[in-house]
């Protein structure tokens, strides 16, 4: 590991210890002068809710400091293999503030056996922390990029094996600041020309085989002159973020996960799920009395269509609910208008200005309203509120192997495709964005969707 790396990761402690006392003095200032982020909030008399700011400092801020380090360390923030993404620093800076908060208030609540003092003072300590911690960070990424754009801290990597290295590694490779790739050697004698080579940091292999000579050379010449060794898995070229390195009993194992929604992060996202799609389903209980009595104005029972598709994982089925938007004998129609579609691309079956469509359906999928009943989906288990849009039976059917990639998540109400431009997507980028989500997720990329889509849907982009 480069010095610079190291001295660059170590910062991260002194800067955010200095952004937890910042931000708490303010917001204490900003408390004992009566001053309110938050508009219409009446505040009390900080003389009698305020503890004097000797006391406040011995008690809560030194204690603050302590806890705010501890929860970001185990959260590796404070891994000495520094990041230059900017927008990753202030994702994982939200989320230690965050828990810092809750720490605060569950140990007043459960400990000292009482509210915390001052509410507005906490949320605008969170405020100040996350701006001063991510502030500094930034500061420090600024700075690494600036060294390495002179060459300080910058790993030069060869690749190693008789097959060349693959276009994705290397280019890979080349558009990341940090490495510095200066080419590919065949066989042992190129190995061996290393040791008169400038300065290398990393050997890359190609082609590894635990048991060859080639190998085992390879492993004991970067450990005789200390040079970091690795190799690309072949069969993981496409998704190296998504391997997990394991140990079974004495052996390594590299384990793919399919998505990195697994353990905590599924358990956190179907808690989410019941919770919203519940408040959602009272809240909206009267519009789905309205749209329920305009369909059956329009064109009479049944209210509801229930489209069979396919689940999670691809192997069970799901009852889909949505108000009816077209007569009653949709589906038996469908094979004459088949020559209609416009997703020829695809296996799946849309066509403009569809015949079936009732006077009220127009106004239904205008706005997507013809969706909403999927939220008793939700509650249910079978559909999450974000997620791959679920398909036909007789599409699914028509799948490679690659979309079937999909089924590692629960099929949800909108997704990333949906947000990027809904059927009007051709079906292969539909795919490309739905796999980026199975790849990519994460809890704020759940809350962009479905903050992307109200106004999506206002917009009425690509409404069917």
């Amino acid at each position: 590991m480069k010095r610079s790396e190291i001295l660059l990761g170590l910062l991260r402690l002194p800067i955010d210890a200095l952004a937890v006392i910042a931000a708490l003095l303010l917001a204490y200032r900003l408390r004992e002068a009566r001053v309110d982020l938050i508009p219409g909030v009446q505040l009390l008399d900080p003389a009698t809710t305020l503890p004097p700011l000797q006391i406040y400092a011995d008690s809560f801020v030194v204690p603050s400091v302590v806890a705010f380090l501890l929860l970001s360390a185990l959260l590796g923030l404070y891994a000495l293999r520094s990041t230059i993404s900017s927008w990753r620093e202030m994702g994982n800076v939200t989320v230690a503030s965050l828990l810092w908060l809750v720490a605060v208030v569950a140990w007043f609540f459960f400990v000292e056996k009482q509210l915390f003092y001052s509410r507005i003072l906490l949320f605008h300590a969170v405020f100040f922390l996350v701006i001063f911690s991510v502030s500094g960070r930034t500061t420090l990424v600024l700075l690494q990029r600036a060294l390495l754009r002179l060459g300080i801290g910058v790993r030069t990597v060869v690749s190693v094996g008789r097959y060349p290295i693959t276009p994705l590694a290397r280019k890979t490779l080349e558009h990341d600041a940090r490495y510095r790739y200066v080419g590919h050697l065949q066989d042992l004698a190129g190995i061996r020309r290393l040791a008169h080579a400038p300065v290398i940091d990393l050997v890359l292999q190609t082609d590894p085989n635990p048991e060859s000579e080639e190998t085992i050379t390879l492993i004991d010449f970067c450990r005789s002159r200390h040079i970091g060794y690795g190799f690309f898995p072949p069969v993981f070229t496409d998704v190296p973020h998504l391997l997990r390195i394991e140990r079974l009993g004495m052996l390594p194992m590299i384990r793919f996960q399919p998505t990195p929604l697994d353990g905590w992060g599924r358990v956190v996202k179907r808690l989410g799920d019941v919770v919203l799609s519940c408040a959602l389903i009272l809240i909206l209980l009267p519009l789905f009395v309205l749209l329920g009595i305009g369909v059956l104005i329009d064109s009479g029972w049944p209210i509801f269509f229930i489209s069979r598709r396919v689940g999670d994982f691809g192997r069970r089925h799901i009852p889909m609910l949505k108000f009816r938007s077209m007569v009653c004998d949709a589906e038996a129609r469908k094979e004459e208008l088949h020559h209609l579609s416009h997703r020829s691309d695809g296996p799946l079956f849309k066509v403009h200005e569809d015949p079936r469509v009732t006077t009220f359906g127009h106004f239904l999928r205008r706005w997507s309203l013809d969706e909403l009943p999927q939220l008793f989906n939700v509650l249910a288990g079978q559909m999450s509120l974000v997620g791959p849009r679920p398909h036909l039976p007789s599409e699914v059917n028509r799948y490679t192997h690659v979309h079937r990639r999909v089924f590692a998540v629960r099929p949800g109400m909108t997704g990333l495709a949906q947000v990027m431009g809904r059927s009007s997507l051709p079906f292969e980028e539909e795919v490309k964005y739905d796999l980026q989500y199975v790849e990519e997720w994460s809890p704020f990329l759940d809350l962009w969707i479905l903050w992307r889509t109200a106004f999506v849907v206002l917009k009425k982009k690509g409404a069917e």
